[in-house]
């Protein structure tokens, strides 16, 4: 059975809703991140104030999995 493609959609977007005050909004715009398997994590906000940007949470995450290595025994 074929679809009626010319089918006219209900709109079922609520009035409170005024799309005009929506400016700037980007369709889309992370799709590349979530192509790439980007993960988000949210911080808490005491960790959010000494961390304020993800380089600064790559870098401790860094420094924390060196230390555990180096503290790890040594075969041999």
């Amino acid at each position: 059975m074929k679809k009626d493609t010319d089918a006219v959609v209900e709109d079922e977007l609520r009035p409170e809703y005024d799309l005009s005050q929506m400016k700037g909004a980007v369709r889309g715009k992370y799709v590349e991140r979530y192509k790439a398997g980007t993960n988000l994590i949210l911080l808490e906000p005491d960790v959010a104030v000494v961390f304020p940007t993800d380089e600064a949470v790559n870098e401790a995450l860094r420094l924390l999995i060196k230390i555990a290595r180096d503290s790890l025994p040594h075969p041999g």
